[in-house]
């Protein structure tokens, strides 16, 4: 392999999907060959391997991979030893954070985390679970779960620590959520050596850049539209632009375009607005990044 090679560990399973979209947004397309773990980057500069996420930091710790992208969660558990660079705020299901909360059943008489005294806990975060039980003074047996946590308690365990996006599994059985222990987000992690490479670093920060710009594009979308000179500060009061909107001449001089960019869940109200203060020709349009 090239010494002009970023080693980068893509995380495989729940945020596989969301990341290949992100790269996509991001402009590097990545495809899955014939051997599943081994993806295809239309960047040769960029060698990918396939990873769970809950291994990440430690093989980027041991330089078996220069950077990756894992849980903040993940990370935690297995206390790596590695530079956070990015964080990027993006989920299997949205943008909102994860989080892992303690759980028990409705009828649970636990109330709070110093109920758990001497009670059974089911996780897959045992590592992190058991340090954060010694930091409130509780000392209680946590083990760990292969899956299914959910419908351990009661017969199996007394409460579970568990990571929910909504909440709506742990409702649908029938769980009450006592605390959040840990919030977490996807960040890119880096191993220590490689930050120190010159051309590594540059390669990663670029990286950095343009995936978090590919974040910041997710919930916005850009608006173009003509207006009225005589209309224009009544039209440009309607508007709640990420910056200054961009204002240009046309050819017939009573007219100028106007074009800007605006978070996407408020497109649906201020268009209307836009109409009735006097602009036309309103067009709106999905944005790839978006760079501070």
């Amino acid at each position: 392999m090239s010494d002009k090679t970023l080693k980068l560990g893509i995380p495989k399973g729940s945020l596989q999907e969301s990341t290949f979209r992100l790269f996509q947004k991001a402009g590097f397309k990545i495809t899955l060959g014939s051997r599943s773990y081994i993806p295809n980057i239309d960047d040769p500069e960029l060698s990918g391997l396939l990873i769970r996420a809950q291994e990440m930091s430690g093989y980027v710790e041991q330089g078996v991979l220069d950077v990756g992208l894992t849980g903040r969660d993940w990370m935690m558990e297995q206390n790596a030893q590695v530079e956070v660079v990015a964080e990027l705020r993006y989920a299997k299901a949205g943008l909102r954070p994860i989080r892992w909360v303690v759980a028990v059943p409705e009828d649970s008489p636990i109330k709070s985390v110093k109920d758990l005294q001497g009670k059974r806990i089911s996780t897959e975060l045992v590592g992190f679970t058991t340090r954060y039980l010694q930091q409130q003074g509780v000392t209680a047996k946590v083990e760990f779960s292969w899956g299914a946590t959910e419908v351990k308690p009661p017969l199996l365990a007394d409460a579970i620590v568990e990571l929910t996006e909504t909440g709506s599994s742990l409702r649908a059985n029938k769980l009450r959520i006592v605390e959040t222990i840990l919030e977490s987000t996807t960040i890119m992690v880096v191993n220590k050596a490689a930050w120190k490479d010159s051309w590594k670093r540059e390669k990663i920060e670029n990286l950095a850049m343009l995936l978090q710009g590919a974040i910041q594009a997710e919930e916005k979308v850009g608006l173009k539209l003509n207006a009225p000179k005589n209309n224009l500060a009544a039209i440009l009061a309607k508007l709640p632009a990420l910056h200054t909107p961009t204002i240009s001449d046309q050819a017939d001089k009573d007219w100028v375009s106007v074009e800007v960019i605006v978070a996407e869940k408020v497109v649906r109200e201020i268009i209307p607005a836009l109409k009735r203060a006097g602009a036309s020709g309103i067009v709106e349009y999905p944005l790839n990044k978006v760079i501070d």
